[in-house]
Order: structure tokens, then sequence, then C-alpha cells
């Protein structure tokens, strides 16, 4: 193992920076919730026009997958996060001015074009700069700052509630604030050292290298990186995601990255107003249960970050598909006697996902694949992950109109099935380098 020193505040600040791609993820995953009564109003949505409002995220998310590789192996993972930043503020505007409904989809379908090259890039980037006894904790770090994008939303539009008709208008133009200081932390990021190896910058990635750690560690880890390069010279772009050794990890990749959305967590954050008002819920409440829900997100997402490199990676993917599917079966239940409890076991739900399937999946994602295709099949990984979010959000008005409770059935089959599959075909990560896991996922 290295013998290495590193500098962990300015990993730490680098991870942070970053990660504030997730706010901004946070903040355009949050915000709907509490539009939607007022969008409802505003345009008449119906039940197709409500996930659709809410799913065109998704499309514009897989918009950004499909662009996010190409660029971050071009021209460097930092210019992707720079792109980011500046398609979050200018949609958030968008989205805050729109006259009427499609405007304002479309206005939702470019802000995640942003989303989605921050949800790959951001991970991907810590996992490149992070040393690997650090890596799960600091692939968290993003996660973390979703939830608290997530929490700040749900309260900002809770205090926005009373103010009139066009409330939602300042809910989503608020989103400039965040996305200028990601923008101006963004320009003080160094560029990935591996991507810098990558094009034969070798003499900038080793100062960066220096900077995280200290000589050694830069010697130790330019090393690993150079072989790992130099010993395979195949094609990098979506071809090669297919090819025999490397097809496993990437199937991988993308059936957790499916699980994570189809496991049906999300439903809970994007539709509260609309779960809570099918019990008799008033409308202030509902925004008030959003914020509950936000609270209980942050501190378990602070739990998984103090548990994902003690624990591993499996013990808590297992954790949390296997308690989902027993918490979905009681809130089936819960909401059949119209019991105003159920929302202690949607939080329940809400903690369970946070300290495991929430951030372990990201970070399995950032560190599953070979450095020579890390961009292209985070890409494919990512952007499955962002396909099925579409599919869980826009079916689920429609799936609750008709069977209302029942509809948590579909998603605890989900889990059932997501945890046989954690359990025989997911090997532990934690503690090993990106360059060891090469050899150690095509093993398996």
């Amino acid at each position: 193992m290295q013998h290495a020193s590193h500098n962990s505040k300015y990993i730490l600040g680098i991870s942070f920076i970053s990660a504030l791609g997730g706010y901004l993820f946070g903040f355009d995953f949050a915000v709907i919730s509490g539009a939607l009564p007022f969008l409802q109003q505003q345009f008449g949505l119906s039940a197709y026009w409500e996930g659709f409002a809410t799913g065109c995220l998704a499309l514009g998310a897989i918009a950004g997958c499909l662009v996010a590789g190409g660029i971050a192996d071009r021209y460097g993972r930092k210019m992707g996060l720079l792109l980011a930043a500046v398609i979050f503020g200018l949609s958030s505007l968008a989205m805050a001015c729109a006259p009427d409904r499609n405007l304002f989809i479309a206005g939702r379908f470019v802000a995640g074009i942003g989303v989605g090259m921050a949800s790959m890039l951001s991970p991907m980037y810590i996992a490149e700069v992070s040393p690997a006894h650090l890596r799960g904790r600091m692939v968290a770090i993003n996660q973390l700052t979703v939830v608290i994008g997530i929490l700040i939303t749900n309260l900002v539009n809770y205090s926005l509630r009373n103010n009139g008709p066009d409330a939602w208008r300042w809910m989503f133009g608020l989103g400039i604030i965040p996305s200028a200081i990601f923008l101006g932390g963004a320009v003080w990021l160094p560029e990935s050292p591996r991507w810098l190896t990558k094009v034969g910058r070798i003499a900038e990635a080793t100062a960066i290298l220096e900077k995280i750690g200290d000589v050694d560690h830069a010697r130790i880890s330019m090393a690993g990186i150079r072989q790992s390069q130099e010993t395979d010279h195949t094609r990098t772009g979506f071809k090669a995601i297919v090819q025999e050794s490397v097809l496993p990890a990437v199937v991988i990749g993308v059936v957790l990255a499916v699980f994570q959305q189809l496991c049906g967590i999300n439903v809970v954050f994007n539709y509260t107003p609309r779960i809570f008002a099918s019990i008799g819920v008033s409308q202030s409440e509902q925004l008030l249960q959003t914020v509950f829900l936000g609270v209980v997100n942050l501190v378990f997402t602070i739990v998984a970050m103090l548990l994902v490199d003690k624990l591993g990676r499996k013990p808590l993917m297992l954790f949390g598909a296997g308690g989902l599917a027993i918490l979905y079966v009681i809130v089936v239940s819960m909401l059949g006697q119209g019991s105003t409890h159920v929302s202690w076991y949607l939080m329940a739900a809400i903690g369970v996902y946070a300290m495991s399937l929430a951030p372990v999946t990201w970070v399995l994602i950032s560190e599953i694949f070979p450095n020579r295709i890390r961009a292209v099949a985070s890409s494919v990984a990512v952007l499955s992950l962002w396909a099925a979010y579409f599919i869980l959000v826009f079916t689920f008005p429609v799936l609750f109109e008709k069977f209302k409770d029942n509809t948590f059935y579909i998603y605890a089959t989900i889990c059932l099935l997501g945890f046989v599959f954690i359990w025989f075909k997911i090997k532990e990560t934690k503690g090993k380098t990106l360059e060891e896991l090469e050899g150690f996922i095509a093993g398996h």
C-alpha cells in the first residue's frame, strides 16, 4: 500500500466545489415539488402534463449525459463543469420568466442538460482526484450537496408559499444564486490529473498530484495511471464499452443506475404534496412535509459518508434495497387507512435510501469503470439513470390516479429484485485504487 501523505483540506476543498453541481441537481430536482400546486393552477396541468413537466428534466439530463462524456474527454473535466454551471443559471431565469406551459417545459429541459452534465462529471472528477482510502467519502460529498440543495430549496418553497400565484417564478428564479457560486468555484478547480496524463500533459498532472498529496503520492499515482493507460491502446468511444473485457462492469453500472431510480423513492420527493393531498392534508402542511423529508435526507446522507469507507459499498446497498421493500409495504397500509402516520414511514424510507442507494450508487459508478472508458461508460450509466427517472416520475401521477396506494407495491417488488442482483453481482470495492479495480472488476 501507499505510504504517501495527503493534503486532506485541499482534497476536501476541490471535492466540495466540484460537488456544487450536485447542489444544483438538488435544486432542480426539489423545486418542482413546491411549484407543482402553483403550476397546476397557472397552466391547468392534467396528470399527463404534471408527469411530463416533472420528468422533462430527465430528458434534458439524458442529452447532457450524451454530450458530457465527449466534452470531458476532449476538453477536460473542468470545462464540462464550467459549462454545466452556465446552463444552470440561464435555465433558471428562463423557467422563472416562462409565459406559458410549453416555454416552461423547454426551460426545464435545458436545466436538465446542466443537471445531466454535472451528475456525470462531478462524481467522476472527485473519484479521479481522490486517494483510494478517501474516495468513497469524497464522492459521497456529491450526494451530500444534492440533499443540501433539496433541503434548502424545500425551505425556500415553504417560505414562498403565501406569495401569491406567481410564487413559483421566485422558486425557479432564485436558482441563479447557486449557479453563480458554482461557476465561480469551478474556475478555481485544477484539472483532473488522470485526464492531463491521458492527453500527454505529464508535468501539469504531476504538479496537481503533489498538491493533493506529496512527492511520493505523485510518483506512486503517476506510475499506476501511466501503466493503466499505456497497457491498453484500444478505442475509447462508445464501441469500446461493448468489448468483452469491460462489458460486465458497464452492465453492472447501468443496472445499478436504473435501480437507484426505479426503486421508487423519488416519487416521494417529487410528489410529496400529491401523496399527502390524497389523505386530506392541507397545501401548507404538504410543503412542510417536504421540509421534514429534506432534513431526514440530509442527516442520513452524512451517516452514509461516515460508513461508506468503513462498512463498504455492498452491505449498504443490500440494506437499502431490503429496507425499502419492507417500508413500502407498510406505506401502502398507512395510505389505505388514510393515516397521517404514513409520514413517519416515508421519512424512514428516505433515511434508508439516503444512507445507501442514493450515495453508494454514485460511488460505484465513479469507480468500477477502467480509466480509458470511464468518461463514456459513466455517460451511459448516468444516461440510463435519467431515463429511469423519467419513466418513474412520468408514470407516477397516472399510476397513482389508477392504483392509489397500491402503486407502492410495484416499487417494493423492484426493490426485492434489486436486492437479489446486488447480492450476486456486486463486489466490494472499498480501499482499492482505481487502477487496482480495473483488474479486480475484470476478474469477476
